[in-house]
């Protein structure tokens, strides 16, 4: 009983912390993209500054379809949805060059990253083998296999915890290069640093709801032997 209650109150809370996360990044997102910078460039602009600031001339920057915003250190590309490509906005603004930021990180062989990195082939199989695994585990009353599920959805949540600070890191070079420029204003820094920071919760969140579901995976399991 008493651990039921303490999983459901971590359930709870879990839930309104990625509510409330999701909540406050969306209205400092929205807020913010009807903010226009002073100074007129597009976030692609942007990026590109960032990066010939830091010496680095080889990283494509495309545009992508909507919400399509990320660093692909494969080919060594930058996509970013229309508005973060086109906007200048401060939310397009704070996008694209927290985008360039990763793009910083791989150049400079930032070892978070680097990690992250190595354990996608192993987060790839584990995401898409831990449900089945647990499923034909349960019903046949294997532990070794239920076992085994539950550490591949741990693999999935220690990617997430070392995507922490890749994130937070992305967004520290990027306030840091805007600074630098001399270019924002006290009211656009304090907007772009909301910005990013705003973005970086996303991933604390969803760190939070993935504790709460390895814990419920255990519970499930523990209870399915019991019986």
């Amino acid at each position: 009983m008493f651990m039921s209650g303490s999983y459901l109150a971590f359930i709870v809370l879990t839930m309104v912390i990625g509510l409330g996360a999701q909540w406050y990044v969306n209205r400092q997102i929205s807020k913010f993209s009807r903010v226009r910078s002073s100074f007129g460039m597009t976030g692609a602009q942007m990026a590109q500054r960032m990066l010939a600031d830091h010496g680095i001339t080889n990283v494509a920057i495309r545009q992508g379809g909507a919400g399509q915003d990320h660093f692909d250190p494969r080919n060594n590309s930058i996509t970013l949805d229309p508005e973060a490509y086109n906007g200048t906005s401060i939310t397009a603004i704070a996008t694209a060059c927290h985008e360039a930021g990763h793009a910083c990180q791989f150049a400079q062989g930032y070892t978070p990253m680097t990690v992250r990195g190595a354990l996608v082939p192993a987060v790839n199989l584990a995401s898409n083998a831990w449900v089945f695994l647990l499923v034909i585990g349960i019903v046949l009353q294997l532990e070794g296999l239920q076992a085994l599920a539950i550490a591949m959805y741990a693999v999935v949540l220690v990617f997430q915890l070392v995507t922490l600070p890749v994130e937070f890191n992305a967004s520290s070079r990027a306030m840091k290069s805007l600074v630098s420029c001399g270019i924002l204003s006290s009211d656009e820094t304090s907007g772009t640093r909301k910005v990013l920071s705003a973005a970086a919760m996303t991933y604390v969140a969803a760190l939070a709801v993935s504790l709460a579901q390895l814990l419920r995976l255990i519970l499930i399991a523990r209870s399915n032997n019991r019986d």
